[in-house]
């Protein structure tokens, strides 16, 4: 489910993700590792961990020249609200997968040939952005 976010949630996000802030963690859990989710020629180039929750993966295809992000629960089981977000730096857009998932949210893809780009994701109130990196 790719979804575009509006500039009032997209502003709400980055001025949540200033702020460093978790809610409960839940108990030790092995990582998630990269599920492949964006398809053949996805390789891993960063990974956000979500406190204990999970992983938010950045993945990028050379032959396609997309970014891909997809967020993963370490241990799944009941569904949890989770994110991935992915836009071009500065735009006031979010590409994302956002709703309540037993194991994972996303992939969400973008082109950022020449461009910077913001990316993210959260579990269940766990959240990790980055903003305007990736450039190239």
């Amino acid at each position: 489910m790719r979804k575009l976010m509006g500039r009032a949630t997209a502003a709400a996000l980055l001025s949540a993700a200033s702020v460093a802030g978790v809610v409960l963690a839940p108990g030790t859990a092995q990582a998630a590792s990269y599920n492949s989710a964006c398809g053949s020629g996805y390789r891993e180039i960063d990974h956000l961990t979500l406190n204990g929750y999970g992983t938010v993966f950045l993945t990028y295809s050379s032959s396609t020249g997309k970014n891909c992000v997809v967020t993963v629960r370490n241990q799944p089981g009941a569904a949890l609200y989770m994110n991935a977000l992915v836009r071009l730096a500065g735009s006031a857009n979010w590409i994302g997968d956002y709703d309540y998932y037993t194991t994972y949210a996303g992939p969400v893809y973008v082109s950022a040939a020449g461009r910077c780009i913001d990316w993210g994701g959260e579990i269940e109130g766990a959240y990790e952005y980055r903003l305007n990196v990736h450039c190239g």
